[in-house]
């Protein structure tokens, strides 16, 4: 869930892409659309909104909800169909995917296109002279790129657990599941569906878009092709599609009726595709309301870190809330933050215990703050714990 560029710099923590296209994403509020126009927008994406409830859509959906980041990654290797199927089973309401392409143009499920951490290709003798180093998003990165690989040479690999040091017990499960397709996951998710009785919703992110379309390898249009083959591809489908790239939010607005959610980082950030196009607007002026305004015309929810709603200081405390929660439900935008973890070296300091950092703190005190805030779900690695502390909150729980 760590974004691109700037903020992916700490390892642990749809307009077209081109031409006159780059030109209209990059037109903020200093050349901001007639009155009319942005009228227009606004009554678009409350009729969108209104579609979502009702009909099992998205604002059927619990609240809190309870999103398993990339599966269960507190106890199995990311990205694997072993950690989204645990995820599901823990209890989790969504199960999150990230999609990079494979040389050949199919989507796999990683967190990075560098696979070196997530993957035994190390191992791979066959594969040593892959290793490289690319600029991504303006970052160099030095490994394996799943752009190099065609997706039977990919399928070779194993997946492996990306934080050993932190998730010891997470090493047992290394080699036990290869890089899963996104069809894959789609199949999975269907068969899921029918033996449990109720659709599995997913929440599926574009990563990287605009490098990837620099190297012809677009992920909206596969992407959107896929949701159209599995029956995902209407407002009511059961799947957030997500980016932190809002030019793929309005590319896949014009693809598929899916509902969708801008992911926001740190204030001071700017998302690549912003980079790009010299937008010179940041995070910042994204959560502002005249940002959350013109992201309603496009999305239905944004993805904030939780540092936007609950700043900490210097010490890792919580300080007090902003008004992003308000702000962005009088917009009628949802709100699904990232990402709570229940070992101390992820929590607010009040809520750490002992000095191990990756000993388990109080989670459940985190979780039950994050959502006093007025949520409408959260990303965790835990879906269990997220599960426990949604369902002490939910009874009577509205907004």
């Amino acid at each position: 869930m760590t974004q691109g560029g700037a903020a992916r710099r700490t390892v642990l923590g749809a307009v077209l892409a081109a031409g006159g296209a780059m030109t209209a994403l990059s037109a903020g509020p200093a050349s901001a659309a007639p009155a009319a126009q942005a009228a227009d927008a606004a009554d678009a994406a409350q009729a969108a909104q209104a579609a979502g409830a009702g009909r099992g859509g998205y604002r059927d959906l619990p609240v809190p909800l309870v999103i398993g980041h990339r599966g269960a990654s507190g106890y199995r290797p990311e990205h694997t169909l072993g950690s989204y199927q645990l995820a599901l089973d823990l209890g989790a309401d969504v199960v999150e995917q990230d999609l990079v392409p494979t040389r050949d143009g199919h989507l796999v499920c990683r967190h990075e296109n560098e696979i070196g951490g997530t993957t035994d290709v190390a191992d791979h003798p066959e594969f040593a002279s892959r290793r490289t180093t690319k600029s991504v998003d303006g970052v160099a990165i030095t490994g394996w790129f799943t752009e190099d690989f065609t997706l039977a040479e990919l399928k070779t690999l194993r997946a492996k657990e990306r934080i050993p040091a932190v998730r010891q017990r997470n090493t047992l499960y290394d080699g036990r599941w290869d890089v899963p397709t996104f069809e894959e996951v789609l199949r999975w998710a269907d068969r899921e569906g029918k033996r449990r009785g109720k659709r599995v919703w997913l929440h599926v992110e574009t990563k990287h878009p605009t490098y990837f379309r620099s190297l012809g390898l677009g992920l909206e249009e596969p992407l959107a092709k896929l949701l159209r083959r599995y029956g995902r591809d209407g407002l009511g489908a059961p799947l957030f599609l997500q980016s932190f790239e809002p030019s793929s939010i309005q590319r896949l607005s014009r693809l598929v009726g899916a509902p969708r959610v801008v992911l926001l980082s740190a204030a001071g950030t700017r998302p690549w595709d912003f980079e790009q196009a010299k937008d010179p607007r940041t995070v910042a002026d994204l959560v502002k309301p005249e940002g959350l305004k013109w992201i309603s015309g496009f999305a239905q929810g944004i993805g904030p870190t939780m540092d936007l709603i609950l700043p900490r200081d210097a010490a890792g405390k919580l300080g007090a809330p902003t008004t992003l929660v308000k702000d962005a439900h009088a917009r009628g935008l949802v709100l699904h933050p990232y990402t709570a973890r229940n070992e101390n070296a992820f929590l607010p300091a009040e809520y750490r215990k002992g000095t191990d950092p990756n000993a388990y703190g109080d989670a459940f005190g985190a979780f039950k703050t994050y959502f006093e805030q007025g949520i409408d779900g959260i990303f965790t690695d835990n879906a269990d714990t997220g599960l426990l502390a949604a369902e002490a909150f939910r009874p009577g729980r509205g907004r």
